[in-house]
Formats: structure tokens, sequence, C-alpha cells
């Protein structure tokens, strides 16, 4: 029935500029207004569907990850977002090193915050076999 169709991802925000400016300036991700009155932006990454982002003024963090990035080389891109102001999260059991990686339990990630508190990752990629 919606296999054909053309999902996309959703999530809340509760201060869009706010989000506006770490998506394009932290992230380097382009980001388009799709209704600025109303606080709708559209996030563009790898892959052919947009993420949405919305304003939502009683606005409570997910408590879990939202948004995955995969990347090729996660200490690379670990070490510039850090040096962009990003800081990693660290999680009980996850025997994650200095930088906040975890590389024991499946593909090598990290995770941080957005500014309105959405967990997001950097996970490593690893090669096809």
């Amino acid at each position: 029935m919606l296999a054909n169709s053309k999902a996309y991802s959703v999530f809340a925000v509760d201060d869009v500029a706010r989000a506006k400016r770490f998506y394009t300036e932290t992230l380097g991700l382009r980001v388009s207004d799709l209704d600025a009155q109303n606080g709708l932006l559209e996030l563009h990454v790898g892959g052919e569907r947009p993420i949405l982002v919305y304003l939502k003024p009683d606005f409570t963090p997910a408590t879990y990850t939202i948004l995955n990035f995969p990347v090729d080389d996660i200490d690379k891109i670990v070490d510039e977002l850090t040096a962009r102001g990003v800081s990693f999260e660290k999680y009980e059991g996850f025997g994650q090193d200095e930088k906040g990686i975890a590389r024991d339990q499946g593909p090598s990630i990290a995770w941080f915050r957005d500014p309105a508190g959405n967990i997001m990752s950097v996970i490593e990629e690893t090669p096809a076999s």
C-alpha cells in the first residue's frame, strides 16, 4: 500500500532562527525557508528526500536519536564539529572514547544535540563487502 510512497522525515524545534543557524553554519547543510512566518524549514541532505523542521512552541526534545548522518571518517567529522562548538554526548554503558565515539557496539557512532536539544548522530559507514 505505501511501498512506493516517497516518505520524508519531520521534527520540531523551539526556535527556528537558532536552528537554521546551527544547521547551516555548524553542520554545513543547505536549508530553505518554506514558511518563515510560521516557522517551517527544509533541510537538504544527501538522497532525494528533504527533512522538514517546524516550530513547536510547547516543544520537548525527543529522548532518542531523531537524525543520523552517515559519514566515511567519523574521527575527522567529530573533530571538525568539535572545532565548530559541538559537544558530544556521553552515555553510560557505551564505552565511548574521549571524543565521545562509541566504537565497540556496531558501527562507530557519536551523538550530539541541536540547539533545541534534539539528539542526532554521526555514524561511520562500513564498507560494503
